[in-house]
């Protein structure tokens, strides 16, 4: 008995480690954040009571929750598909042979390697609208007649923005897209071209499919980077004007620090939580269900 106690012990012993490091880093916290979202702290962090479900219903009855929850989720949506759709091309071109292949695999390794925040810093000096790189080729092109102030519009910044967040966000999806091309066999490919099917119908019959797994994950991880994505959008116009380029993590920021309301900002971390969660199983449901149209 005590020995059969033992074996069924054993994995714990195994296990054990992770669970810990699990309970650590991802439950505690989370524990942690749905108890502040419930407390009423000042503004100096000291709890002074119990609020209940108070701090969620100052944070709905914002007048701009709802824009932000809106962009937010046209935010992630936008950059996704676009980083995914350009990284299933880029995929293909480094998983080419051709000279000099090892250079450009290095050259575009270097926006993710560097710093997201001296990225978007860049970048906002590029769109200067006296100084910057971006309105003096438009001048010297005759595509403008003055200088534009990109930054100030919240469109035109919306859309430099998600511009910033795809050129970050290539490099990483288009590896591990180029991960996916390497794990397919060429007899694959060979006994295509033996049964006559031409380009078209190889990319999208076979290696589309078998690069499902790649994409799956590329896509869920994008998403969760992207959602959570604080240094391009505060670095570049700070979520301004007012709240007209705030995501919901910017304007979770901003409940905390300007507005100095932490159990409200801990209302909205919660709403991070369960929207970003909604998000990846909806995803996931979507490719399980297309599997099992297949």
């Amino acid at each position: 008995m005590p020995r059969r106690a033992g074996r069924a012990l054993t994995p714990l012993l195994w296990l054990g480690p992770s669970l810990a490091l699990i309970s650590v880093v991802v439950l505690w916290p989370v524990i942690e954040m749905v108890r502040t979202s419930l407390q009423d702290i000042t503004s100096s962090g000291v709890t002074v009571g119990y609020r209940g479900i108070g701090n969620y219903r100052d944070l709905f009855d914002e007048d701009d929750l709802i824009p932000v929850v809106l962009r937010t989720l046209l935010w992630v949506g936008g950059i996704v598909i676009v980083t995914m759709a350009l990284s299933l091309a880029l995929g293909q071109l480094l998983n080419a042979r051709f000279p000099g292949r090892r250079a450009v695999r290095w050259a575009v390794v270097v926006p993710w390697a560097a710093s997201v925040l001296m990225t978007a810093l860049i970048w906002k000096w590029m769109l200067d609208n006296y100084s910057g790189f971006v309105n003096r080729v438009l001048l010297d092109l005759h595509l403008i007649d003055k200088p534009v102030n990109w930054l100030a519009h919240p469109t035109q910044a919306m859309l430099w923005m998600m511009w910033v967040a795809v050129f970050v966000s290539l490099p990483f999806t288009s590896f591990v897209i180029l991960a996916g091309l390497q794990t397919i066999p060429s007899d694959v490919y060979e006994a295509a071209r033996v049964d006559g099917a031409g380009a078209f119908r190889t990319y999208f019959g076979i290696t589309l499919p078998l690069l499902r797994p790649a994409i799956l994950i590329a896509s869920i991880i994008n998403v969760i980077n992207v959602f959570n994505s604080f240094p391009i959008i505060w670095a570049m116009t700070g979520g301004g004007p007012g709240h007209d380029t705030d995501t919901t993590t910017t304007f979770m920021y901003k409940l905390a620090f300007y507005d100095q309301n932490v159990g409200e900002s801990g209302a909205m971390a919660v709403v991070n939580f369960v929207l970003i969660l909604v998000m990846v199983l909806m995803y996931l449901r979507a490719a399980r269900w297309r599997e099992e149209v297949r």
